[in-house]
């Protein structure tokens, strides 16, 4: 199976620095870097590496977790996390206490996240919504689906759509959409777009056959990006950080034809 790998550790960008106070940082993370480290091995640098360098005194801040064999993991400061192929905009806790305010607004659902995204096929609807249970995929237990077969306990998981623009590209269809999930399960708009039968463009792990078969749109990255957080900060603010759609995106959307 083909794995999500990213770029080349010496091609990824630095985070740019959208928001920082005394409690939280808020960046757009750059397409093909790992939030924080995992269990299998990569040399790629990680957003958490980042962090940690320009705000030592956040190490340790947040869950404690390890690896199988009980190594431990460096996540300080991660709240919520973004695939390594999809960029975007996130938000790192510097304290204990930020993280604690943080971490139950993404529990109790009262943070409002925006993503775009290039799908394969055409949307004939304006909006809608895709609501799936998603657990592990029956055909290699690191997936997750939201389809007849899926294994292990289906969580329940909505996701919001709607369509930008639809159109074609020398001959093929494709969707540009807004995405809100509703719930944070992992991969859930990639693994609900392909139950819909609308793959993301570029998805290594599940648009199948699509991708090798396709021309992309010319994009020759995953077609997923957290656009918009709107949450409210420790100090009490209520506050909506913008990561600007990838320059690669607005070209993708003016190559589709048809608004």
């Amino acid at each position: 199976m083909e794995t999500d790998k990213g770029v080349e550790a010496n091609n990824i960008a630095n985070p740019i620095v959208i928001y920082e106070d005394t409690e939280v940082l808020v960046v757009n993370k750059p397409y093909g870097m790992l939030v924080h480290e995992d269990w299998q091995k990569s040399d790629t640098p990680t957003l958490v590496e980042w962090f940690l360098a320009r705000v030592p005194t956040a190490q340790g801040v947040g869950e404690a977790t390890a690896t199988p064999d009980g190594k431990p993991l460096e996540r300080s400061g991660v709240v919520h996390r973004l695939d390594r192929e999809t960029s975007g905009v996130i938000i790192l806790a510097k304290t204990p206490e930020a993280h604690a305010h943080l971490k139950a607004q993404f529990h109790d659902r009262l943070v409002n996240k925006e993503y775009r995204a290039f799908v394969y096929g055409r949307m004939h609807e304006r909006w809608g919504s895709i609501d799936r249970p998603i657990g592990r995929s029956n055909k290699d237990f690191r997936l997750r689906s939201a389809q007849r077969g899926a294994r292990g306990t289906l969580r329940q998981a909505l996701t919001e759509w709607e369509r930008i623009a639809t159109g074609e590209y020398e001959g093929q269809n494709f969707s540009y959409l807004k995405l809100n999930p509703k719930t944070g399960r992992t991969h859930q708009l990639r693994v609900h777009l392909k139950a819909n039968d609308r793959p993301i463009v570029q998805d290594v792990l599940y648009s199948g056959k699509l991708r090798h078969q396709s021309n992309n749109l010319g994009l020759t990255r995953l077609a997923l990006h957290a656009h918009i957080l709107e949450i409210v900060l420790p100090n009490g603010s209520k506050e909506r950080f913008i990561a600007p759609v990838p320059h690669e995106f607005e070209l993708a959307a003016e190559r589709i034809s048809e608004v």
